[in-house]
């Protein structure tokens, strides 16, 4: 099962394992990322980042293929993507069990709007948000669980979207 949908461009990390944690018990981290699922000491460099979790460092194809075992299992997963376009694919076509997705650092890229600290979105961004919030999920920038910034439907004016 999944207790957590996140978007962080770096993935893994502290903030990840100790903050999210504590506010969504975990068994496992799932990160999907077709280049860091490719460099085995990158994968090496994640796992250890969450000691006594399971951590798997899978690509777009891997979670594909083992989607419905994780959505299945009785261990508790978060799930993460490093982009909003990654994380629609991700849940396009199935049911996670949870409806909220959390945004956390968006490194500022060109052409892209800064939305607050550490969190800068880009159009592609934008346009992956508004079909994840038109699918029904509700989209949340926080880089800690305690610490909203706001939701999508206070920053889709930004990109176009009335």
């Amino acid at each position: 099962m999944i207790t957590l949908l996140r978007i962080d461009d770096r993935l893994i990390h502290g903030q990840v394992v100790v903050n999210w944690v504590k506010a969504f018990p975990c068994d496992g981290l799932i990160a999907v990322n077709d280049a860091a699922a490719s460099v085995p000491l990158l994968k090496m460099s994640y796992r250890s980042a969450a000691p006594g979790r399971k951590v798997f460092v899978w690509s777009k194809a891997e979670w594909e293929e083992k989607k419905e075992k994780v959505l299945a299992s009785k261990d508790r997963y978060f799930l993460l993507a490093r982009n909003a376009a990654d994380m629609a694919d991700l849940l396009r076509g199935i049911d996670p069990g949870v409806q909220e997705i959390y945004v956390g650092p968006c490194s500022m890229q060109e052409n892209a709007v800064r939305i607050g600290d550490n969190q800068a979105l880009t159009q592609e961004d934008a346009a992956a948000l508004e079909e994840l919030s038109l699918a029904g999920y509700e989209v949340i920038f926080a880089l800690v669980y305690e610490k909203e910034k706001g939701r999508w439907r206070d920053f889709r004016s930004l990109f176009g979207y009335e």
